[in-house]
């Protein structure tokens, strides 16, 4: 089988591997679609990860092959799959905190979503993977993961009908999030980007203020949009820790700050006093966990999230390189990125 094989940051080979065996309680997967993520960019582009490495987690695509023991799926199947799975009984799992389960990012897919065929492990097939209905695209069954994602930011920072949200980057997850905020009935959803395309694609999808910070101070648009207020949540959306000090500036009192970005490691100075004199909130989420996988699949398949409207960009497995110096690419026009078996 062939596989998009990360080396470098300018060396990503499609090369030839062996295909995965399957054991009793597991399935082989071939791939129809996997989204580009931007943790895929970030690992790709800094170099974290081990030469040898295939990325991509974001899966959906047919069984092909069963395990003798496997019960809830058969082949023909079309599916979704995720790459995490919690253990569901340490510490961490018994107070909802999944995604800091030891376990959890010891589990993977072998060898990763960017490949023509994935194995699924046990653990995987029992908690991570769902059937797709007919009326739901492969594309669609690729955005579960990171629509989860963003569900499982909400659970940590929920939205609560009339808030004024703010969101602070305007890429794939950015858009997907503005789109579940106005599901939620936030009042108003404001969204800022470096990039023009992207901020007429949050226009598109239901952004009701999208604007560039270098065009006006955030701080003085939120203000103006918010009658002097500020917004009730503020969601970092890009990996970017000088943004913390602009979340700060334009949240409201008793309001929220979510960071759902990766940040680079250092401190961060931010205005100390907000947390006793305006009790404000500054909360983290990571990943996703399979108990929002379900919900994921429902709102897309209800095209609360737009698949359609955000897939700006499709690729061939080998030409994953490409996919990703177009995604990175500061006045590109890619949003959500799509990457297809060679076929």
């Amino acid at each position: 089988m062939k596989s998009a094989v990360f080396y470098s940051s300018e060396d990503i080979r499609y090369e030839e591997r062996n295909r995965p065996v399957i054991g009793d309680d597991e399935v082989l997967l071939k791939l129809r679609a996997c989204g580009l993520c931007g943790t895929d960019i970030y690992k790709a582009t800094h170099e974290t990860v081990p030469p040898g490495t295939v990325l991509g987690h974001e899966i959906a695509g047919d069984i092909v092959e069963t395990g003798k023991r496997v019960t809830n799926v058969q082949t023909g199947d079309r599916v979704y799959v995720a790459h995490h799975v919690p253990c569901f009984t340490c510490d961490f799992c018994q107070k909802g905190f999944y995604t800091m389960c030891p376990q959890f990012t010891a589990t993977n897919v072998e060898p990763g979503g960017f490949s023509e065929y994935i194995r699924v492990p046990a653990l995987h097939v029992k908690h991570t993977m769902g059937k797709l209905p007919k009326d739901v695209s492969y594309e669609q069954g690729a955005m579960v993961e990171p629509v989860a994602c963003c569900l499982h930011g909400f659970e940590r920072a929920p939205v609560h009908p009339g808030d004024s949200v703010l969101i602070l980057g305007a890429g794939q997850i950015g858009c997907i999030q503005l789109q579940l905020a106005k599901y939620y009935l936030a009042g108003k959803v404001m969204i800022t980007d470096v990039n023009e395309n992207r901020l007429l694609q949050a226009r598109s999808l239901g952004a009701d203020i999208a604007f560039h910070p270098a065009a006006e101070p955030v701080e003085n648009r939120v203000m103006k949009e918010t009658d002097g207020k500020g917004a009730d949540l503020v969601i970092i959306s890009v990996g970017s820790s000088a943004l913390l000090k602009e979340a700060f500036q334009a949240v409201a009192r008793g309001g929220t700050i979510l960071v759902f970005a990766h940040f680079p490691k250092g401190d961060v100075p931010i205005p100390a006093e907000r947390f006793f004199n305006d009790e404000v909130k500054v909360v983290g989420a990571y990943s996703s966990h399979p108990y929002h996988y379900r919900e994921a699949l429902e709102l897309l398949k209800a095209k609360v999230v737009n698949t359609e409207k955000m897939v700006t960009h499709r690729y061939p497995l080998s030409q994953l390189l490409q996919a990703i110096e177009c995604a990175r690419h500061p006045e590109g026009e890619s949003v959500k990125i799509m990457m297809y078996p060679d076929e």
